[in-house]
């Protein structure tokens, strides 16, 4: 091995040193602790809604509407569950049950995802549409947070979160 290849290896193995430094920060941080706490009561609003009031919504919907509301439901369900995967892995590097690299892994990280600008169906309960502009927004939060500490940097995002968000109440509420 040439001296060029050690320096790039020493480089690379700062890099990581460095990486599980900034991901055990995070962990201990009061902004996990919020983030971790708005994604876990976020997950549980969602669920009693969509146990609850969402069930007589969707029954009240036209069959086309019950379809799209189905979806809906599917993809916030999903959502929802990677973001608390992703907080459970954080919380586990926290309490030391998993080590800052194994957290590092690609497996653990969130994918970019394309937002669409509006719901399904125009005849979606509201409800139904606030939760996933909020699983969206807590979403797009968690993703800059996982590049930021996986990746090593803001990378320009293409699409405005917010503003797509703004977009889809939007198309919700007809306007």
């Amino acid at each position: 091995m040439g001296r060029t290849e050690l320096t790039a290896i020493d480089a690379d193995m700062v890099g990581l040193r460095s990486r599980r430094a900034e991901v055990l920060d995070f962990a201990r941080s009061e902004l996990f602790d919020r983030t971790f706490r708005e994604g876990m009561e976020l997950v549980e609003e969602t669920a009693a809604y969509l146990d609850g009031d969402g069930r007589q919504d969707s029954r009240l919907l036209s069959r086309a509407a019950a379809l799209a509301y189905a979806g809906e439901s599917m993809k916030l369900t999903t959502r929802l569950m990677q973001i608390a995967s992703w907080l459970l892995v954080q919380r586990a590097v926290r309490e030391d049950d998993m080590s800052a690299a194994a957290a590092c892994e690609p497996r653990y990280r969130l994918a970019d995802r394309k937002v669409e600008s509006e719901p399904s169906h125009r005849e979606l309960p509201i409800a139904l549409i606030e939760y996933a502009v909020r699983a969206e927004k807590l979403y797009d939060r968690v993703l800059h947070l996982d590049q930021r500490m996986y990746l090593g940097g803001d990378e320009e995002q293409p699409v405005n979160p917010v503003q797509s968000q703004l977009d889809r109440l939007q198309a919700a509420f007809g306007g």
